[in-house]
């Protein structure tokens, strides 16, 4: 059986973790992944950021793990966030709508607002009130 092609590097500062992925997640590798964001929780962190820039691909398996030890960070009291997603993990989590319960906002931009935030699929977004003048005269936004 070949080792997996994924290596793991975690920077902890305080009650943070920054956990560093190079390589594939996949069947294979997810194991190393688990058990990183795992020990993670058991060290006392509760919050974990991943950084997934030197991931070159991650399957449904990466998703699961990721979506289950967010899972068990927020029980905990605290956060898990993706950064840099690749390519494959990105169109995954638009296909699954899951984007929202794992990833970091872009730098810069704070998180949004719960107003802001997108609905939750199968729910209508809130409504906003809106003078009546815009409406009639083509305004309204």
């Amino acid at each position: 059986m070949p080792f997996p092609q994924l290596t793991v590097h975690r920077h902890d500062r305080r009650n943070r973790a920054l956990i560093t992925l190079t390589g594939e997640i996949d069947l294979e590798s997810v194991p190393l992944v688990r058990t990183a964001l795992t020990r993670c929780l058991h060290d006392g962190i509760r919050s974990v950021d991943v950084d997934l820039t030197a991931v070159t691909f991650c399957d449904c398996t990466g998703l699961n793990t990721f979506l289950y030890a967010a899972q068990q960070t927020v029980e905990s009291g605290g956060t898990l966030r993706l950064h840099h997603p690749p390519p494959t993990l990105g169109r995954i989590l638009d296909l699954t709508g899951c984007g929202a319960l794992l990833l970091a906002p872009p730098l810069g931009r704070p998180e949004p607002s719960p107003e802001e935030a997108p609905a939750p699929a199968g729910q209508a977004p809130p409504r906003r009130p809106v003078a009546l003048g815009s409406v009639l005269s083509g305004d309204a936004r």
